[in-house]
């Protein structure tokens, strides 16, 4: 096999690392795949409601969610295997190309049910944006340096928060946009913004990969299908069924099969496993990974609450509720640009986990003393301290579990950190959701006994209030419309204050029960970072390291990353020269092969397109300690 060199022209330095406006450009792409399913997350959680009655299926609403869902955590793991082993800039332009056409069927669906196939789609695509981002990130930058990049992922995800609810209910509230009902832009949406990612990237992100010969897990993939259908579909229908009902008992028993099955195909596919085991008897990854499913559990509940404190209890609309989330956004993005810069400059990153799920278990306190009739300024300004905790160690958790593998695993890490984290999150929010509604009838009951002789009173003194058909139905005891509500909280908008404002304190004395929970929760995960090792960052990329093995010829890239995978900052093995051109170029290994006809290699080496195989992976010793 033989290199063409002659014609390349380095893209970066002599040491194989990429310069800042190199990386800034390529992560504009990144950035803007990442953006589509953050968006999306959002923008449709807004708007379903008017999609439901739109195609006549409200009570099939949770489905959209659900099959998005399923099919985006399923994917996950996959495209970081893939990634691993194929290259990852062919899986990324792959994956917002499904994103695409997802979000087009979904614009143009008739049906709830065609609704939620499309959504299924669209999570297929979604799965890799989050992932494959992050992945990418790993392969261009130093673990030192990547901290500060990745506080702009953090950035885009908190605008995302912020954006969706106000786009998603502007385009529900509008009728119609240049002939095509409004809420169908909700998914049209990501059509320019998918094409121009897909523009941005195929142009600006060149990478280097070594191809890596090694078995495909279709079984754990097959086994992780079984595990997670199920389960997924009981956590976000278990409060329809009933957790104990004969459907909920099924699941729960194909997932225990699933998840069986999926552990004995990862023990039996070793080092060729979608999720290798071995990885997690590092410290580092296994004690990251629990504290990510801790910390999204908790955080991904308590963050789902907010908006409907402020839709439910203040009134607010969708669109509003977004915004009233921006000081919480504020602190992430503020402190996941701070503690990068820090982290940059020193290369301490232990602290932050720590620092951060302190911080907030005391905001989800702060918030659990919130009530009915609490200030709104006081609310934001505790949302703003549990923004501060979120920005400080979601990132951090990422970048320590891509530090403790080898390089050529970063695809493998990472989608194992996201993976593990969605799941936290999937179950938070069924948990919270649970303690919501299991305790918001109990709560308002108890509210109108305390209320009632207020109520009583005000009727005295105006018996108009009822000629409103709502407070009459309460004041008479009405089950009906008491259970309505819990169904349709705007129905509390159209009672008269004095009589709406019961409901409210039950509603929000629930969500304070789901915040002192989660507080709970958070202390967990603050004791288990407490846990982690301390981390030494190394100071070159994932890419850098390899090219740099692979130029000299001398061993496999797989080595490349044995032999730097827990290396002091600032360290190289013992033996590896400097990188030469070759190792500094911009090459994209999903793009092409190197070729033994010298004119087929020229032609590769101008294209700045070239692929270098290498034997399977073997796990060095000192990593499993």
């Amino acid at each position: 096999m033989s290199t063409a060199t002659a014609a390349v022209k380095p893209s970066a330095p002599s040491d194989g690392e990429y310069t800042h406006s190199q990386i800034m450009r390529i992560l504009m792409g990144l950035l803007m795949g990442m953006f589509l399913a953050a968006l999306d997350q959002t923008i449709v959680s807004t708007a379903i409601r008017t999609i439901g009655d739109e195609l006549h299926g409200l009570s099939m609403q949770a489905w959209v969610t659900t099959a998005y869902l399923i099919t985006s955590t399923i994917a996950t793991p996959i495209y970081g295997k893939l990634g691993d082993l194929y290259g990852r800039k062919k899986l990324f332009l792959f994956a917002i190309t499904v994103f695409v056409i997802g979000s087009f069927a979904c614009a143009f669906a008739t049906s709830m049910t065609m609704l939620a196939v499309f959504r299924a789609v669209q999570g297929i695509g979604a799965g890799g944006l989050f992932t494959l981002a992050l992945a990418i990130i790993g392969d261009i930058v130093p673990p030192r340096e990547r901290a500060k990049y990745t506080g702009y992922f953090m950035a885009t995800f908190a605008t995302s928060s912020v954006l969706g609810p106000v786009i998603g209910g502007l385009f529900a509230e509008t009728s119609s946009i240049v002939g095509i009902t409004g809420w169908r832009w909700v998914f049209l949406v990501n059509v320019p913004l998918g094409i121009a990612a897909m523009f941005v990237v195929s142009r600006t992100l060149h990478l280097h990969h070594v191809r890596r010969e090694a078995r495909i897990d279709w079984w754990g993939a097959a086994a992780l299908v079984v595990a997670l259908v199920p389960l997924l579909t009981v956590a976000e229908q278990g409060r329809t069924w009933g957790w104990g009902s004969t459907n909920a008992i099924i699941a729960y028993v194909i997932g225990a099969i699933g998840v069986i099955a999926f552990y004995l195909a990862e023990r039996a596919m070793g080092d060729d496993a979608l999720i290798p085991l071995r990885i997690f008897r590092i410290r580092a990854v296994s004690v990251t990974i629990v504290a990510s499913i801790i910390v999204g559990l908790g955080m991904f509940g308590a963050m789902m609450v907010l908006p409907l404190y402020m839709q439910i209890v203040h009134g607010a609309s969708p669109m509003m509720s977004g915004l009233m989330m921006l000081p919480m956004v504020v602190g992430m993005m503020s402190m996941a640009m701070t503690s990068g810069f820090i982290t940059a400059k020193t290369g301490i990153i232990r602290p932050f986990p720590i620092i951060g799920t302190a911080i907030a278990v005391i905001a989800m306190a702060l918030l659990w003393t919130v009530d009915a009739d609490t200030n709104l300024a006081v609310v934001m300004a505790y949302m703003l301290v549990l923004g501060v905790g979120i920005g400080n160690c979601m990132q951090p958790l990422t970048l320590i579990v891509q530090n403790a593998v080898p390089p050529q695993e970063i695809g493998v890490a990472t989608s194992a950190a996201t993976f593990f984290r969605q799941l936290g999150g999937t179950l938070g929010v069924a948990v919270f959701l649970s303690i919501l509604f299991s305790t918001v009838g109990d709560k308002i009951s108890s509210a109108f006994k305390t209320a009632m002789p207020g109520i009583q009173a005000a009727v005295a003194k105006d018996p108009s209030l009822l000629q409103n058909p709502y407070n009459a139905g309460v004041l008479k005891g009405d089950t009906k419309i008491m259970a309505q509500v819990q169904d349709d909280s705007s129905i509390i908008s159209k009672m008269s204050d004095v009589v709406g404002h019961p409901f409210k304190v039950g509603f929000a004395d629930s969500i304070s029960q789901i915040f002192i929970a989660a507080a709970a929760v958070m202390f967990v995960g603050f004791l288990v970072t407490l846990l982690m090792p301390k981390v030494e960052l190394r100071s070159q990329s994932a890419g850098a390291a390899m090219r740099q093995q692979a130029a000299e010829g001398g061993s496999s890239a797989d080595e490349a990353g044995d032999n730097f995978a827990g290396l002091e900052p600032g360290t190289a093995p013992a033996g590896t020269a400097p990188a030469v051109n070759a190792a500094a170029c911009d090459i994209d290994a999903t793009d092409s092969t190197i070729d033994d006809d010298a004119d087929t290699a020229a032609k590769h080496a101008a294209s700045g397109d070239v692929e270098v195989e290498a034997p399977s992976h073997t796990t060095p010793k000192h990593l499993a300690d």
